[in-house]
């Protein structure tokens, strides 16, 4: 299975692997946690599926999803789209920098991380955690220059504190 494998080789270098939307291959291939969207199952079905001890991210994209994602057995929540993106169609528009900032407000009453994502790009990065983001996910921006080995490293040197 490509996930277990996936997995091995995170944790051979001390890094975890989150798998997007799918509780059940998390839990066969032995995943750090998942991550789900509006539209997945809720963080409570997923916890059934793969335990509490695992790390259970939510995508949200309003305040009132912020606020209901609180509330939830999350982990961490995550906001955006930030910025425009073409990634992945998420039906929702740009939410912005303001919109970081609120949902670093809503996730700190819970001590929650928030997790910015959506057209995040190496010069926008910190931004987007001067606005109060904990971390930043990128996709289309790490492949930039042909080498995503190499621009990861890069992002971490950039945005760590």
């Amino acid at each position: 299975m490509l996930a277990r494998e996936a997995v091995a080789l995170a944790h051979a270098c001390q890094a975890q692997l989150i798998v997007n939307d799918r509780a059940d291959l998390a839990r066969l291939a032995g995943a750090d946690g998942i991550h789900v969207g509006q539209d997945d199952l809720s963080p409570a079905d997923v916890r059934r599926v793969i335990g509490d001890e695992s790390i259970v991210g939510l995508s949200t994209h309003t305040t009132e999803q912020l606020e209901r994602a609180i509330a939830q057995p999350v982990s961490y929540v995550a906001i955006g789209p930030v910025f425009a993106t073409s990634t992945k169609a998420t039906g929702y528009q740009a939410v912005g920098l303001e919109m970081v900032r609120a949902a670093a407000a809503i996730a700190a009453r819970r001590a929650l991380p928030l997790v910015a994502i959506g057209g995040i790009t190496m010069e926008t990065a910190p931004s987007v955690i001067d606005a109060g983001a904990t971390s930043v996910a990128v996709i289309g921006d790490l492949l930039a220059g042909g080498d995503p080995e190499r621009r990861a490293r890069e992002y971490v040197r950039k945005v760590s504190v």
